[in-house]
């Protein structure tokens, strides 16, 4: 019974985060093609790469925030409150950037995104390690997409 309840609270976990995601590509169904008539850097990565990156990166998302939630850290609530959080921020941007086509405001909200989740590493660091390593691929892919976002801002 002890092992379902903790399948139960993984499960949980990964659903909030890989609905974030599920949710951000609901809300932008055509995004492809605004990232096809944009001018890009050369170092930009075909489209279809991003689901499967973003999937990846959710998952990871999940497990660190099921390590936070299962710890009995007296810091625990406020890491969560950031990780929420980030997860709304997380769910800004590409209605920023692909809906509205705002590259700007994308940017700031990727600089947001960024200075989150660098605190959440922190914050998760001090209660559970791995957690706070779980989430390091994250930032470097959101600390590329600021790359991206930056140059498309500047050059479109």
């Amino acid at each position: 019974m002890i092992k379902l309840k903790k399948y139960k609270y993984i499960i949980l976990n990964l659903s909030i985060s890989l609905g974030i995601g599920a949710l951000s590509a609901i809300f932008t169904m055509n995004a492809m093609d605004v990232y096809q008539t944009v001018n890009l850097p050369k170092c930009s990565p075909p489209g279809y790469l991003f689901p499967i990156v973003w999937t990846f990166l959710y998952i990871l998302i999940g497990l660190a925030s099921y390590l936070i939630h299962r710890s009995n850290s007296k810091n625990k609530e406020t890491a969560l409150i950031i990780y929420y959080f980030q997860l709304l921020i997380n769910f800004a941007w590409p209605i920023a950037f692909f809906n509205y086509q705002s590259f700007l405001l994308a940017l700031a909200i990727l600089i947001t995104l960024c200075i989150l989740v660098a605190i959440l590493i922190k914050l998760f660091y001090q209660i559970r390690p791995l957690a706070a390593f779980l989430l390091l691929p994250y930032m470097g892919w959101i600390l590329f997409a600021l790359y991206l976002n930056f140059w498309i801002f500047v050059n479109n």
